[in-house]
């Protein structure tokens, strides 16, 4: 504080103030005539301006001052007052008095002052940078003029600028960084300066520069920059795609910024600091952080040309790719994926591949890593398996390229059960299993693994295979004595076998037949017996194992079949050459095709003409001398049988002159005695054995032997000797006429009864009531059919010694489609003789029905070849109605050739067959024709009956099936001629076909006698055509259909009647026309 003593009108200066710091004046008054003065100083206010005087007065004078406001009373405590709004640079006078309550008023003091000039304040410098500022303030003069000026000097560092301006603001420029500048502002009013202001203010310093992202790292960024102006640096870090920002100092020209996420973009944005906090431009630089490293890599799948991979990183971050080179020893293949997971195709199968995976986000790799893995090798292809009985030979192909590499697990299994037998493991694609079962199926799986490694397909090759069945051994051959057959024994083979395979062949005949399997545990040996056969006759024998499709080698014999009696020849012996003691014997020789004639022995008998025995044998001319027989082998040839085995034993006829007087073995060849009455027969012989130990005599019963018919009578002359010429001559022609007469009578006789019906022996039956068959029924049907069997046994051997030399003759053979089913001659149809002689002949034989002994055309499906007798027979033989029992194709063979055309009319030979209908139902078709011969332009109807519901060997599903079926047929019949009659065929025509035959029969014997007969139908059929009613099946079907028919007539107390309706509407459907068939008519149907 400085104190001033002053007088009145005295003055007195104040020095050492500061430039533009507050004073405060006080004025003190003593007394009237002295006032104390002191000046207070005052000190700047916030923004640096000068503070506003304020002057202490202790005593307020009336004199008010001149130019101011008047006073207002006042606090009297207060003695100092502030004056406003006064002007700059003008000169004021003061008078200041006190005043008492009462008003009284003081001696006044005066004062004189004048306002200071023009003054700056609130100097302030904005828009600072580098090297400029903008500087502002304010001034005290209220009155705008023009001449007010302001200069302006800036002093700091080496720098000195100095401006002048005429407004309160000025730009200063060309300044230097982070330097401290002192700043005047000094106003002017024309000449006269006023009160400067003053202001100190540092440039903030430059941005840096060169401001980079030195390294990276998984979490850190390493930030570098220059810099010669700046203390210190201010860096603000913001991740990218987040609001989070942060910041960090630093006083050097490097920083690394750590806690960073990895692979994540960072923008680094940096200020720099001055001295007093000034602060310079920002610079930016973005980095990221490396990407994590690719970690975790799993296999998740692999096949042949695929691998699936996942992978897992260390960071959530987004946008990641993900790059995979995949190098093999073929090359590399590359490829991308915006996922932590990818297939890749396309790949070698069975080659290593070594995998590596890095990620990559904005062009920045992360670190990478692998692995190795395979992929699958391929399924091996091309198994070829070459079998024997016990070996195995499998080979194989892989086509991969890294094959070379593979090994192969083998694993045998059994088929069906799929039990393990044995495993192999090879480098090489093939292999050899020993110790196999024959005849066994296998199963061979492939398992491909790359060598030395678990990898391997998932999915092994695998082929099913069969053993070669193993070759029957010791196969031998037994004669069955005087039957056509051969017994079959063979070891059973080891291993396992669906059957055997047995072939039967001859010259003419050829038959392959299936056995049943055999097994070790059951059956150590195999038998069969081969029937049907011719006798004496060479076959060669084969027989094969069957298993799985496969045949073994067939075994091979040669068979011959034994012999029986010979056929006995139709005709008798002739006697010529009659002398009163002797007499010629001619015979032809006896048929070998029972085997070959190794004797003939003449017979004399002077008995009736009865059936010879083989008792008589025994007897010679001296028993005959004796009287102990009346017949008596006479002579005996014996014969060097030379391969004859079909046909007359020779082609000459013998001659034998009876009564020589010759000796053969035991055997003397006597003289006849004159008038004597004689009758020869001839005995041939298969088979000769003699009782050596009788003479020589021929063993009748262990000799295979047959005898002629005797030959008529012939009375021998008496002796020359005894009775003249003339008598002796007419006797000898009276006895002539009478044996030329005789034998002319017997041979017409014989003729006409060749030309009768057909004719048997007395036929074998067993006759039962009809009351009483279902009690004989429940008997023969006891122990699984056990009387039903025998009775069929019995029916075995019925007829099958009839001749049938027509089906044998080998132009005939063809003509036959099996050669065990061959018509008997007695009975067979003949055709038409057209070309040749054979041209009479098919197989097909006249059937006994319950009318007439040829009710029925009993034959075999038709073959190509024999498609024109078919309907030749159909034509000659004036057949209305046809009954097919067959399919043409069973299981896959064929069993009938279709004979029928289907839309068009079609020729066969000179007969046309056109159809006019056909029904088809489920159980059988009918189908109705017309048949015309086109030489004579006649034509009649035809039905066919095809019944489509009948397994071969077998017996239709229900009885009434075929009892309706034949009604079906029967009551068609009734429209037709009565003479004609019903061809039925099944394919060998014998087994369905008698089982339909039998029926019909069965049924009329029901209703017209009330008896049923089952065996003696079927026996009368076998004497007509072998192995009718083939099966015992069928012959116990006969029976239960006869069961069935007396049920249903005791049931409904009626006849018969159609138990399907749907065959009788069909029937009743069927439109009936008249039918001129030669210039007559009679009711058929279309």
């Amino acid at each position: 504080m400085q104190i001033v003593e002053l007088t009145t009108n005295s003055s007195g200066g104040i020095s050492d103030l500061k430039p533009g710091t507050h004073k405060s004046l006080a004025v003190q008054g003593s007394n009237e005539t002295q006032h104390d003065l002191w000046v207070t100083e005052g000190v700047s206010d916030a923004n640096g301006t000068e503070g506003s005087p304020v002057a202490n007065i202790s005593q307020l004078h009336k004199n008010s001052l001149a130019s101011a406001d008047p006073p207002s009373a006042r606090d009297p405590s207060l003695t100092e007052v502030l004056l406003t709004e006064l002007k700059p640079d003008t000169q004021y006078k003061v008078t200041i008095y006190s005043q008492a309550a009462d008003g009284t008023e003081g001696q006044p003091g005066n004062k004189v002052f004048k306002t200071n000039p023009i003054q700056v304040s609130d100097i302030r410098a904005v828009n600072i940078s580098d090297s400029n500022m903008t500087l502002t303030w304010k001034s005290n003069n209220n009155e705008s003029h023009a001449s007010f000026t302001y200069k302006i000097y800036v002093a700091g560092g080496s720098d000195s600028i100095n401006e002048t301006v005429n407004e309160t603001q000025a730009v200063i420029r060309g300044l230097s960084s982070s330097t401290l500048y002192n700043i005047t502002v000094l106003p002017f009013l024309g000449q006269t300066a006023g009160i400067p202001g003053f202001l100190q203010v540092y440039t903030s310093p430059r941005p840096v520069s060169d401001f980079r992202v030195t390294n990276v790292s998984l979490r850190e960024i390493g930030l570098a920059w220059r810099s010669n102006d700046s203390e210190s640096f201010e860096i603000f870090i913001t991740q990218e795609g987040s609001e989070k920002r942060w910041n960090a100092s630093t006083g050097d020209l490097s920083y690394i910024v750590e806690n960073l996420k990895p692979g994540t973009s960072y923008q680094f944005e940096i200020f720099p600091r001055g001295p007093n906090g000034t602060e310079g431009p920002s610079q930016t630089v973005v980095g990221r952080t490396d990407c994590s490293a690719v970690t975790d890599i799993r296999v998740v799948s692999v096949s042949t040309t695929e691998i699936q991979l996942e992978w897992q990183n260390t960071d959530s971050a987004s946008g990641y790719t993900y790059h995979l080179v995949l190098e093999s020893e073929n090359g590399s293949i590359k490829t991308n994926s915006s996922q932590k997971w990818i297939t890749v195709g396309g790949l070698t199968p069975g080659t290593l591949y070594n995998v590596t995976i890095f990620p990559e986000v904005d062009q920045m790799e992360g670190n990478s890593s692998s692995i190795t893995q395979y992929t699958r090798p391929s399924n091996v292809s091309y198994i070829e398996v070459n079998t024997n009985t016990t070996v195995a030979a499998i080979q194989w192909k892989n086509l991969d390229a890294a094959s070379a590499s593979y090994s192969y697990s083998v694993l045998i299994l059994k088929a069906g059960d799929g039990s393990n037998v044995t495993s192999r493991v090879r480098d090489i694609p093939s292999v050899t299993i020993p110790g196999l079962i024959p005849g066994v199926s296998y199963e061979v799986k492939i398992f491909t693994k790359i060598r030395n490694t678990e990898v391997g397909n998932e999915v092994p090759g695998q082929k099913l295979f069969c053993m070669e069945p193993a070759q029957v051994d010791s196969l031998h051959c037994e004669v069955v004595p005087k039957e056509p057959a051969l017994v079959l024994k063979w070891a059973c083979p080891p291993g396992m076998n669906s059957g055997f395979e047995l072939g039967v062949r001859s010259d003419a005949w050829d038959n392959m037949t299936h056995l049943e399997n055999c097994t070790l545990d059951n059956d150590t040996e195999c038998r069969t017996e081969v029937t049907y056969l011719n006798f004496s006759t060479s076959y060669n024998i084969s027989i094969a194992t069957l298993s799985c499709g496969k045949m073994a080698l067939p075994t091979q014999s040669t068979c011959t079949t034994g012999i029986t009696d010979p056929p006995p020849p139709d005709g008798s012996p002739n006697i010529t050459s009659v002398s009163h003691n002797s007499v010629k014997v001619k015979f032809s020789g006896f048929e070998a095709s029972h085997g070959p004639i190794k004797a003939y022995a003449v017979l004399l008998t002077t008995g009736e003409a009865g059936q010879p025995s083989t008792d008589v044998l025994k007897y010679t001319y001296e028993d005959f001398k004796k009287g102990a027989s009346d017949t008596y082998v006479t002579y005996l040839i014996r014969i060097e049988e030379k391969g004859q085995s079909q046909g007359l034993s020779e082609a000459l006829n013998y001659e034998i002159d009876v009564g020589n007087q010759s000796t053969t073995l035991g055997y003397y060849n006597g003289r006849l005695e004159p008038l004597g009455s004689y009758r020869a027969c001839v005995a041939g012989f298969t088979n000769i054995t003699y009782n050596l130990q009788n003479d020589g005599l021929i063993n009748g019963d262990e000799s295979y032997v047959s005898f002629s018919p005797y030959s008529e009578a012939v009375s021998l002359p008496q002796d020359p000797g005894v009775i003249c010429g003339a008598v002796f001559g007419c006797i000898f022609g009276a006895l002539a006429i009478v044996a030329v007469g005789g034998f002319i009578f017997w041979r017409k006789k014989r003729k006409d009864a060749k030309n009768n019906e057909v004719s048997f022996s007395q036929i074998k039956s067993k006759l039962i009531r009809v009351e009483n068959f279902e009690a004989y029924f429940k008997k023969q049907q006891a122990d699984s059919n056990c009387g039903f069997a025998e009775e069929y046994e019995d029916l075995k051997l019925i007829g099958i010694s009839l001749p049938k030399y027509a089906a044998e003759i080998a132009e005939n053979r063809g003509k036959n489609r099996y050669n065990n089913v061959l018509p008997y001659d007695i009975s067979r149809v003949k055709l038409s003789v057209q070309t040749h002689s054979t041209d009479d002949y098919i197989n097909a034989n006249y059937m006994p029905g319950y009318h007439s002994k040829k009710d029925f055309i009993a034959t075999q499906g038709p073959l190509p070849n024999t498609l024109k007798d078919f309907w030749r027979m159909v034509w000659e033989k004036n057949v209305y109605a046809i009954v097919m029992l067959t399919k043409c194709v069973e299981q896959g063979r064929t069993k009938c050739e279709e004979y029928w055309p289907s839309k068009q009319a079609q020729d066969y030979g000179d007969i046309t067959v056109a159809m006019t209908s056909e029904v088809v139902l489920p159980e059988w078709t009918i189908r109705d024709f017309v048949v015309k011969n086109m030489q004579s332009s006649e034509s009649h109807p035809l039905r066919q009956f095809h019944f489509t519901s009948w397994p071969d060997h077998g017996v239709p599903d229900t009885t009434d099936l075929l009892i309706n079926f034949r009604y079906l047929v029967r009551d068609y019949m009734k429209q037709i001629p009565p003479e004609s009659p019903i061809l039925v065929h099944c394919s060998a025509g014998v087994g369905r076909t008698g089982t339909f035959i039998a029926i019909d029969r069965l049924i009329y014997q029901i209703e017209n006698e009330n008896t049923v007969d089952v065996y003696g139908i079927v026996y009368d059929l076998r004497m007509h055509r072998p192995l009718m009613v083939q099966t015992e099946d069928q012959y116990v079907f006969l029976n239960q259909c006869v069961l069935d028919i007396i049920r249903a007539q005791k049931d409904s107390k009626v006849d018969l009647i159609y138990q399907n309706t749907t065959a009788m509407t069909i029937y009743e459907n069927l439109e009936p026309i008249n039918c001129p068939v030669e210039g007559r008519s009679f009711r058929c149907c279309h």
